[in-house]
């Protein structure tokens, strides 16, 4: 996230938006279980590994970065 020009991981409560609170979000993971369960059970550290190495569009995430 960027917030007042400063690279920022943060996280939210309850589905939250940073948006509400003047912050751009560059790059968002859902690590709530039902976003894993099905496919990954109880191993949360192995989506996370599978969604930083072949979900992210890094390109996109970049172009937010420059465009903020």
């Amino acid at each position: 996230m960027l917030e007042n020009g400063t690279l920022k991981v943060t996280k939210t409560a309850n589905a939250e938006n940073p948006l509400v609170h003047g912050q751009t979000p560059l790059l968002t993971m859902d690590v709530w279980e039902h976003a894993y369960y099905l496919d990954y059970q109880n191993k949360r550290p192995d989506y996370i590994d599978t969604f930083l190495a072949s979900l992210v569009n890094w390109d996109f995430a970049l172009q937010q970065l420059a465009a903020a």
